[in-house]
């Protein structure tokens, strides 16, 4: 196969999305999850590709874990799930056995997920990313012209020292960063209601205004997103109206509406019109 002359668009993709983060913890993929499902629920085509390949927590969260088919000559069909197409490594390596790769491997699975992959139209492929600015996320941007990035961080100090190099890795790759989201912004006492700081708050407004990006919102701390997760059934099918979900699809529609900005301020030979 000859080389690939830089980042190839994706035929039917109109927008790929990375979530990454400075670290791990911080709840990447709770968002991932929520933010693709609540997309489809906004009446878009998502797909969901799960690129942490050494902690692939897509197929829990998400409730699936047959394994894709092959179709065609050695393309891969994805799973759907919640009326989200999804792939994920953990499909192919299920339980608890580690994926012990280096990079030349790494950067081979990921082209591999991305071109030989039937995702079909989609308005939004949302891809996981692994924490840190290591091999995986720089593997996909040489892959795929991405329309932005958003970074996830709690409202930590550690954590944002840490979300800052994200912003920066992104930055110097000359990806667009869609903006910053606050993860376990807060927490409601279920008996007395008052809100709880955990992890201080107001970090990520605070950093995004510092680097000059959007801030995309915050999501609470709650138990009930964690055993959303921890079921593989996601909050955000509670729907809008839905309590613990709410923040989740306030958080699609500013993705949504920053997307559009991005592309609409994006020169014309730079737009993905598929």
């Amino acid at each position: 196969m000859p080389a690939q002359a830089g980042p190839q668009a994706l035929p039917g993709v109109k927008n790929i999305v990375a979530i990454g983060s400075g670290k791990g913890g911080v709840g990447k993929t709770t968002i991932s999850v929520n933010l693709a499902v609540a997309l489809g629920k906004l009446g878009h085509k998502v797909g969901l590709l799960d690129g942490d390949v050494y902690g692939p927590n897509v197929p829990l969260m998400m409730g699936t874990s047959a394994q894709p088919k092959l179709v065609g000559e050695n393309r891969i069909e994805p799973l759907e799930a919640f009326g989200v197409k999804v792939l994920s490594v953990g499909f192919l390596n299920p339980g608890d056995k580690p994926l012990i790769w280096r990079g030349p491997m790494l950067h081979s699975l990921i082209r591999q997920f991305l071109q030989q992959v039937e995702w079909g139209e989609l308005d939004y492929l949302v891809i996981d990313l692994p924490p840190g600015t290591g091999d995986v996320a720089i593997s996909l941007m040489q892959t795929v012209p991405l329309t932005g990035a958003i970074v996830v961080s709690t409202p930590s100090d550690v954590s944002l020292q840490d979300a800052r190099k994200a912003i920066e890795m992104f930055r110097q790759v000359k990806v667009d960063i869609l903006g910053i989201v606050e993860n376990m912004s807060h927490f409601v006492c279920p008996h007395c209601h008052h809100e709880i700081d955990i992890f201080s708050t107001g970090g990520g407004e605070r950093t995004a205004k510092q680097f000059g990006v959007p801030f995309l919102g915050k999501v609470e701390l709650d138990p009930d997103i964690r055993r959303g997760g921890d079921t593989g059934h996601p909050v955000v099918l509670a729907g809008e109206k839905g309590e613990h979900a709410k923040s989740f699809f306030a958080l699609a529609k500013a993705v949504a509406a920053r997307v559009e900005e991005q592309n609409a301020a994006a020169p014309q030979d730079f737009l993905r019109i598929q």
